[in-house]
């Protein structure tokens, strides 16, 4: 219990700390500059989070204080061109988890080693119909149910890739992206070298279509990483997805299917299948979902999305961050919105959810509970609390997950520097 109370002592004064500093700031630099054409612009983004884990499978429970800054220089050099080079370091006060690079695998994972790498280094051009980037960059792709950047945790994923957009018509929007590697989210001292990055070949082709209040999206990822050759895979889908929501009420909808095989250098021969129905509803800024996620499995393999931003999906306690061979069945509700519709119950957000999870071949595999608040304090500067509370019924063990967070981000023109 003391120690208990030391640590939430000690992340409080942490807290404070970072509260005051952007006042401190802008005494010296006036109004942070959100133009994006300046010629030289600096950007930050500060992160300071506890995260604590009970897990049943450990005698011990986790706890993680760190502090990730990421900071980077973004340059316009005109005629379309420019430019960002970005760098994280993250650091941590103890070391009572296993971070995947420090070797403590007695406590639960909490994948938030402390250190520094470069995050992000691309050149760019861009014209009004077609734009292209090359470098180590980040990808968000529809809803990151396949591609993105696991912004979740302290390092985030980033790719070796090049970017191609095309916009032949206002309502089109052409995507093709060739990736030669990924740079994963546990950081390059990870002690697998695995988890630290992959080389690939992978080319991802995206088409999506605007009209109205709807939209269609038709999709091909051809995924081959040459590190892990099971790890290939061809993905083919589609989605629809829309929102009428008029004066405060209206209906929302997301539909999706897709089918995916082995590919490229992956021994095994597999195909599964992929759906996705969440129809919503909102009523005076409050949003209710219902949904049902289908990632197919036989038994012996299941459908992977292993370069998606994986912990928005299928819980926040993370149970399923690799599909189960026996594939997994999703039905989950969701209610979100603002406490209130003005003042300071205006600015506070919420989420409940709840998922009750299913294998595609098999049987029941356990529940969850999430919730989380969301709370702006000054320009730039958010808090969050948030938790996750799993009961094992068939796949792993009882798994609990608290976080209390704040993050700080902004960026500065640099008018005297070119």
């Amino acid at each position: 219990m003391i120690e208990t109370t030391r640590r939430i002592l000690s992340v409080a004064c942490l807290l404070a700390t970072v509260m005051t500093a952007p006042s401190i700031r802008a005494e010296g630099a006036g109004t942070p500059s959100t133009s994006a054409s300046a010629p030289l612009q600096l950007e930050w983004d500060a992160r300071l989070r506890h995260e604590q884990v009970d897990d049943d499978a450990f005698s011990r429970d986790a706890n993680a204080d760190t502090l990730r800054l990421r900071l980077g220089l973004r340059a316009n050099f005109g005629d379309g061109w420019s430019g960002l080079l970005e760098g994280a370091g993250v650091a941590s006060a103890g070391e009572r988890y296993n971070s995947g690079a420090n070797g403590r695998t007695q406590y639960p994972a909490i994948t938030d080693p402390h250190g520094g790498e470069l995050n992000q280094a691309w050149l760019g051009w861009q014209e009004d119909a077609f734009g292209v980037t090359v470098g180590r960059q980040r990808l968000l792709l529809d809803n990151q149910r396949w591609v993105g950047n696991s912004g979740w945790r302290q390092y985030e994923q980033t790719y070796d890739a090049l970017a191609l957009q095309w916009q032949p018509l206002a309502a089109l929007t052409v995507r093709y992206d060739w990736l030669d590697r990924v740079h994963r989210v546990a950081g390059p001292d990870a002690l697998n070298p695995l988890a630290r990055e992959r080389k690939l070949n992978t080319h991802l082709l995206n088409l999506a279509w605007i009209q109205g209040v709807q939209q269609w999206v038709g999709y091909a990822y051809l995924h081959e990483d040459r590190d892990v050759a099971s790890a290939s895979s061809a993905t083919y889908g589609l989605r629809w997805s829309g929102k009428a929501v008029r004066d405060g009420y209206g209906p929302g909808w997301t539909l999706e299917a897709a089918r995916q095989v082995d590919y490229a250098n992956n021994p095994l021969h597999f195909a599964h299948s992929y759906w996705l129905l969440e129809p919503a509803w909102t009523v005076q800024g409050i949003t209710a979902k219902l949904g049902w996620e289908h990632l197919g499995g036989n038994g012996h393999h299941a459908l992977q999305t292993p370069l998606a931003t994986l912990h928005a999906f299928n819980g926040w306690d993370d149970q399923f961050n690799v599909t189960p061979a026996g594939g997994l069945e999703d039905r989950y509700a969701s209610v979100g919105g603002n406490l209130g519709h003005s003042g300071l119950a205006g600015k506070l957000g919420w989420v409940v959810s709840y998922h009750d999870y299913h294998a595609d071949r098999g049987g029941r595999y356990g529940s969850e509970w999430n919730a989380s608040l969301s709370f702006p304090l000054a320009a730039g500067l958010s808090g969050l609390i948030k938790m996750a509370d799993y009961r094992a019924d068939g796949l792993g063990r009882d798994s609990a997950k608290l976080w209390l967070q704040l993050e700080w981000h902004g960026q500065q023109a640099l008018t005297n520097a070119l």
